[in-house]
């Protein structure tokens, strides 16, 4: 219809494994994301909520949809607030010291699996670039110049979030590296399904490096 509507959606992903894998968006996210003018957000901690909650009030003729998580986060962004960051789509929030080899593509929750594994990564001498992407959609209406930036030109490339693959091979080509869900869920505490799954920073760690041998 062309107006602001504001969804908030409070299940997220396989983090909300008590209730059963019946209860796991695995494939709503990219679902959500082909629906045409619809703003999906899907922020990593609580500054980034609080920028996802201002575009969608400032938007008067796109519908925007918030997915948020249940889990217990560490604050990912530890800069000094100023401009909305989240605006971009995509942006940097974890940037390289200097060339960066391996890039990771993250959204809400994985954000901060990301930052651990460029923690680890960035150690061991492999340099790493983490880029949030809270917004999709937002990020494909920013300038050429822009998106490439963004997507950069690194040899390994790696998205993670705890959904399907579909539509992340715009960013890490169709030999990225994908840490998420190949199939449905299952039940039981938040953390050790995603241990089950790999879906973690040792796991992210793992495949890249077995990359750059």
């Amino acid at each position: 219809m062309g107006i602001r509507v504001i969804y908030v959606m409070t299940h997220d992903s396989i983090g909300l494994c008590e209730d059963g894998p019946t209860h796991q968006p695995i494939e709503h996210l990219w679902a959500l994301r082909a629906i045409p003018n619809l703003d999906v957000f899907r922020p990593c901690d609580a500054i980034e909520t609080a920028e996802c909650w201002e575009l969608a009030l400032q938007s008067e003729t796109t519908p925007s949809l918030l997915a948020l998580t249940r889990q217990k986060l560490k604050p990912s962004r530890t800069s000094e607030v100023g401009e909305n960051l989240c605006s971009r789509g995509a942006y940097d929030i974890g940037p390289a010291s200097g060339k960066a080899k391996v890039v990771i593509f993250a959204t809400g929750s994985e954000v901060e699996i990301a930052l651990a594994a460029k923690a680890a990564l960035d150690k061991d001498g492999a340099s790493t670039r983490v880029v949030s992407v809270p917004c999709v959609e937002l990020f494909d209406r920013k300038s050429d110049d822009y998106r490439r930036a963004i997507l950069g030109d690194e040899p390994v490339r790696v998205a993670i979030e705890a959904g399907i693959r579909l539509g992340w091979g715009r960013f890490i080509g169709a030999d990225g590296i994908f840490i998420g869900m190949k199939g449905f869920g299952a039940s039981g505490q938040g953390e050790k399904v995603y241990e089950y799954f790999g879906i973690t920073a040792a796991a992210t760690v793992e495949a890249v490096k077995a990359r750059l041998a």
